[in-house]
This record gives C-alpha cells, sequence and structure tokens, in this order.
C-alpha cells in the first residue's frame, strides 16, 4: 500500500502537476492539503481520466483538504464533531479498506502573539480528543497532512534561529507531541532517525531549494500495527522544481499489508 502527501497550495493552479505525479507514481491514497478552492469550482474534470475516487472539503482561496483514493472509502467524515467550529476545510477522514484514513491541514499559526497560534494549540488539543473519540492506538489507522511543525531541530534549517517562529516555537512542538503520544508514529523517523530530509521550502526566499533552507512539517503518522509494516518513506523534491512549484513537495509512504 502506497500512501502520499502534498500540499498543493492552490489545487487549480497546479492540477497538472498532481495529475503528472499520480500517473508516474500510482498512490493507493494521496492526501492533498490547502487545495484553496469551494467545493462547486473543484477540478473534477481535470482529475477524472487518473482514476480515482476524489473526496473533498473546501473553501474559496483558503485552506481545503482532499483524498484520492484507487478504492471508493466507505465511509467520509468532514471536520471536528465536538460541538466547536468543525473547521471542515482543514480535517477530512475516511475509511478506505477498513483503513482509517485522517488528512489534517492544522492552522500555521501566523504569530505566536496572535489569537491565530492560541487557536493552533488548541486544533491539536482538539484532534486528540477527536483520536480518542474516532480511533483506536491498537487497530491500523493514518494520520497524513501538512502539520506545520516541524519536531526536531534537525527538521529545519538553522533552528537556533527559529525558536520564535510558529512552526518551531517549543509549545507548538509540545501540542504535536501531545497528539503523537496517543499512539502515533512518525514513519519517517522510524526508518531514518538520523536523515535530514525537508518538504517545504519558502517561496520568499528565492534560492531556499538550492541552498536547502527548509522544513520538514509534512508527515505520514501510522498506529503501531501499521507503523511496524512501513517499508518505505521518500520525498519526491522534483515537483518543488517543476514550473509554478509548490512551496512543498510530495512525501509518500509504502506498507507491506
Amino acid at each position: 500500500m502506497k500512501i502520499a502527501t502534498f500540499n498543493v497550495n492552490s489545487l487549480r493552479k497546479r492540477v497538472g502537476i498532481v495529475a503528472d505525479w499520480l500517473e508516474r507514481h500510482r498512490p493507493d491514497v494521496l492526501c492533498l492539503q490547502e487545495t484553496k478552492v469551494q467545493d462547486s469550482e473543484f477540478p473534477l474534470l481535470a482529475l477524472a481520466s487518473c482514476g480515482y475516487e476524489i473526496t473533498y472539503r473546501g473553501m474559496k482561496s483558503y485552506n481545503g483538504v482532499a483524498v484520492l483514493s484507487r478504492k471508493k472509502p466507505e465511509a467520509v467524515f468532514h471536520g471536528f464533531d465536538d460541538g466547536g467550529d468543525p473547521d471542515e476545510a482543514r480535517l477530512l477522514r475516511v475509511v478506505i479498506g477498513g483503513l482509517p484514513i485522517i488528512n489534517t491541514y492544522v492552522p500555521q499559526g501566523y504569530e505566536i502573539t496572535s489569537p491565530k497560534y492560541a487557536y493552533k494549540l488548541g486544533w491539536y488539543e482538539r484532534l486528540r480528543r477527536y483520536c480518542d473519540k474516532h480511533l483506536s492506538p491498537d487497530a491500523p489507522a493514518l494520520w497524513c497532512g501538512d502539520m506545520n511543525v516541524a519536531p526536531r531541530p534537525i527538521d529545519v534549517h538553522s533552528p537556533e534561529k527559529h525558536l520564535k517562529h510558529v512552526c518551531y516555537h517549543e509549545d507548538a512542538r509540545k501540542a504535536y507531541e501531545q497528539v503523537l503520544a496517543w499512539g502515533w508514529q512518525d514513519v519517517f523517523i522510524r526508518l531514518y532517525p538520523d536523515r535530514q530530509q525537508y518538504t517545504f521550502w519558502d517561496y520568499r526566499a528565492p534560492s531556499s531549494l538550492e541552498a536547502n533552507k527548509g522544513w520538514r512539517i509534512d508527515h505520514i503518522l501510522a498506529t503501531a500495527p501499521l507503523a511496524e509494516r512501513c517499508v518505505r518513506v521518500e520525498v519526491d523534491v522534483e515537483p518543488r522544481r517543476a514550473k509554478d512549484p509548490s512551496d512543498h513537495t510530495f512525501l509518500w509512504a509504502e506498507f507491506s499489508i
């Protein structure tokens, strides 16, 4: 089973990159984040020839999540169900072949003094409760997406310069770790604990890719019964070099099941 995740940063603008990657790699599941398209304008026709079932929830100009899968999901759930803002354009849970898959676009946070950062920390607390409610750490499950957290110093260039950055601040890392403590394992770290490999290179620094000044903020996580079956994890940097690329690139993992 091959699972991939990609923050596309506007699907309509980069549908060609997605279609090309699907054709070359043929994953069983691709989780997309930051599609930036409301549901009525989702580019279904442009992706129709790829041969995937497509599940999505979006909004105009911001956020948006989608799951493309070879098999039709048996169940689909949009957003939180805890009585607060469901934030449906950031959380999508599907069940495919009996396997629960959560696709998230976690809030970035803007600045550590802003309400958006407090919302991010609270979002992780809600996600931990969501896992408690709907999943078991003792059963196979996947969590993929743009987590907007670089969990370790090796996961961000010049970590000493980013201690107050919303994606590396101590509180953000602790909030993320609390969700992992529920029962998630980062399959990249599991297979390659000492490998430095980024998934995001900032547009605002035009030479960031060439200088490899990036962040590892896109992750694939699995519960223990599935994590132990992970045999390969890779980051495909080439789409970041494409014309008009996303600032992220594809992360994928293979599981022997």
